[in-house]
């Protein structure tokens, strides 16, 4: 082969004028990328600086108004306290009347807040789960979407309307049925004889948990709901591939996957029961007398107590008094939101 001919077949130089080490400018598809606008880069900076301090700001003054409300309680409660001629928690007086001879427990008030909520978290609980379990696994699209809408809606009742309905209504409805508790089952200190007489008149515990249970449905309904739904569509197919049925599906897939969302959204719905106030206003209200411990007891909630105090609230040491159970009522509402946040969090680590 000739030096001319090598010459042919070896690719011409273009860029022999170039200094070493320079790179060749691209005539491909791959050009070579232009720097950033550092300019816009700044002002993306600067932005996401703001808009930082802004919700890191919002999330502290949650915390500090949390944190502010329970020591306004504490030092209110504080001076009731030292005068008080019983013991708080354990008590069952409460005789505020007297500013200087004052005797106030919540041993009632927690007893019937307790159990009135206790009862409607019973019977809300497998209601609320079913709801979703239709909603999200056996309902076509199309009754899915308003049967939502129409659960929601029941949040959206005023309280005072539910505790009208409860007395008037449910009430009288759901005597025979405390009656046949009360026969059968009075052997048990729960469903004994209560202090409301007579006995299934509907204004005792057991008529105010039904109607809490209707209140919190929508709160339950609407965390499980939405858990059940994100429930991987990988594994729910996975499962109906091996010939799965549709509540295989349930118990394999879906509830292993949302049960910690259904408790979490349960102790809101505790939350939410522990703090209602007008609808047990109305229907536990009718009773003075010291309850028995029983499920057709009467009486007052720490709200509902409250409420009905408003009238001696012309005394620093006569608020403290009431100040004082709207501090354990605080306390027992934060501890059970607390226990629902650390669940769902639970939950959201485990599917990690």
């Amino acid at each position: 082969m000739t030096d001319s001919t090598r010459a042919d077949l070896r690719p011409a130089d273009t860029h022999a004028g170039a200094p070493r080490g320079a790179s060749a400018p691209s005539s491909g598809p791959e050009a070579a990328i232009s720097a950033p606008d550092t300019s816009a880069g700044k002002t993306f900076r600067i932005g996401d600086r703001v808009f930082s301090a802004i919700a890191t700001a919002s999330g502290a003054f949650v915390v500090a108004l949390i944190a502010a409300i329970g020591i306004f309680l504490l030092i209110r409660a504080i001076p009731a306290l030292q005068v008080n001629q019983v013991n708080f928690l354990f008590s069952r007086a409460w005789d505020t009347r007297d500013p200087n001879n004052m005797s106030f427990g919540i041993l009632d008030l927690a007893w019937i807040t307790v159990a009135s909520s206790v009862v409607a978290l019973i019977i809300a609980m497998p209601l609320s789960c079913g709801i979703a379990l239709f909603l999200t696994r056996y309902a076509p699209r199309s009754l899915a979407r308003p049967f939502a809408y129409l659960v929601d809606l029941l949040a959206a009742v005023p309280s005072v309307v539910y505790g009208l309905w409860g007395f008037l209504v449910l009430g009288p409805v759901l005597r025979p049925v405390a009656l046949w508790l009360n026969e059968n089952l009075g052997w048990i200190p729960l469903f004994a004889q209560g202090n409301v007489q007579p006995l299934g008149s509907g204004t005792d515990v057991f008529t105010a948990g039904i109607v809490l249970a209707v209140m919190i449905i929508p709160t339950i309904t609407g965390v499980t709901r939405e858990v059940f739904s994100r429930t991987p569509t990988a594994q729910i197919e996975g499962a109906l591939a091996l010939g799965a049925t549709q509540w295989e599906v349930v118990r394999t897939t879906v509830w292993p996957f949302g049960r910690n969302g259904f408790i979490g959204g349960s102790m809101l719905g505790l939350g939410r029961a522990l703090g209602e106030t007008m609808a047990l206003t109305i229907i536990l209200s009718m009773v003075n007398a010291p309850p028995n411990y029983s499920i057709f007891d009467a009486g007052a909630t720490f709200a509902s107590k409250i409420a009905l105090g408003a009238a001696e609230f012309n005394n620093n040491l006569q608020v403290g008094a009431y100040i004082s159970a709207g501090l354990v009522l605080f306390i027992i509402t934060f501890a059970v939101n607390a226990i629902a946040r650390w669940i769902e969090n639970a939950s959201g680590r485990g599917k990690a």
